[in-house]
């Protein structure tokens, strides 16, 4: 993104400036649930089998790895780890490359896929969760329920897990129980702020629920017009940008109490729902994707939009940012796909 020239382009009468040109379409040949980046190459992960590899020549590699359908998929830069309905895990590397690395024993779906630093793999069957370092062959742990979410913590080896009634906050290399934050309910996602301070979760509710994790003090963050299923934070961790209403939420985390007493910020109101965010991976820009197709850039400080995505008839699924945040993904899921250079 080039900030000067983009702070220039929306005016004060509510103008909007428009990257749509910038777009190299990419034919995804069906629904997209996650996109990333491998290197300079943006991956679309798809609902059945495969995964589409754009590199920016406008060549493309299509990686059929799993027999059946892809149910979760995370991302680092460096990897894409995906987990599907035959009970595998499989890896693509920067050498686009496929390699299986795990198969459930009783072939169960792989519903959620997490990285962590050095290597370290997290993934998810039913009420068990797995952890993988470059040092061990893999770790469980049984929850109460089904997992639905996971996160690892920023620094060292430890995970969320969420679960009906709570989260377990699990050191899969220590013998030690897992720590459990408590709240009644279906956790549906987790992620913890980039400084480790907080956990925060999705609810079938439309709602979150958050926990300063020194003092399990309690956050509820309402007010959602539907169930949350997409989060992010910034890139300064300052802000949580959520899904889930007609315009992104962001909760303030800057002080010690995080969003406890405050209001959150509210920014790109649209007649249809935001459904995915992407936060950009040094500013504070946020990508939305909204239920109608339209997708957005905006600048956390002032509300500056940039139209990336014209609306359709389609969602937004999946949105991404290359790791120097010049150029950004999105793939709907009508298997509509593009790459947008930003210079």
């Amino acid at each position: 993104m080039r900030p000067d020239a983009d702070r220039a382009a929306v005016t004060d009468t509510g103008a909007q400036s428009s990257v749509v040109e910038r777009t190299r379409p990419v034919a995804a040949g069906g629904p997209v649930i996650a996109a990333h980046f491998l290197g300079d190459r943006a991956a679309f992960v798809l609902a059945e089998e495969a995964v589409l590899v754009a590199a920016p020549d406008g060549s493309e590699q299509r990686l059929a790895i799993h027999d059946g359908g892809i149910l979760s998929a995370a991302g680092d830069g460096e990897r894409i780890v995906t987990g599907g309905d035959n009970g595998k895990v499989m890896a693509i590397g920067l050498d686009g490359e496929a390699h299986l690395l795990a198969t459930d024993a009783k072939r169960r779906w792989i519903d959620h896929i997490a990285l962590g630093p050095d290597g370290t793999i997290a993934w998810s069957a039913g009420k068990t969760a797995f952890v993988r370092t470059r040092k061990t062959d893999g770790r469980a742990l049984d929850v109460p329920s089904t997992v639905g979410g996971l996160a690892f913590a920023p620094k060292g080896v430890r995970l969320a897990v969420a679960h009906y009634n709570g989260v377990s906050l699990w050191f899969p290399n220590a013998a030690a129980e897992p720590e459990r934050l408590e709240w009644k309910g279906s956790h549906l996602a987790v992620t913890i702020s980039p400084d480790g301070r907080f956990v925060v979760t999705a609810m079938q509710e439309p709602m979150l629920h958050g926990w300063r994790v020194v003092d399990r003090k309690h956050m509820r963050m309402s007010g959602y017009s539907a169930r949350v299923r997409s989060l992010g934070w910034t890139a300064d961790g300052k802000w949580l940008a959520s899904a889930g209403s007609e315009q992104l939420i962001l909760w303030p985390f800057q002080s010690k109490d995080g969003p406890m007493g405050k209001a959150p910020r509210m920014l790109a109101p649209y007649p249809a729902r935001a459904v995915v965010v992407a936060c950009h991976p040094t500013q504070e820009v946020v990508a939305v994707g909204y239920a109608d197709g339209l997708a957005l850039l905006v600048r956390v400080e002032d509300g500056a939009e940039i139209l990336v995505r014209k609306s359709s008839t389609s969602p937004v699924s999946a949105l991404a940012w290359r790791a120097d945040g010049r150029a950004v993904a999105f793939g709907t899921e009508d298997g509509d796909a593009g790459v947008v250079d930003l210079g």
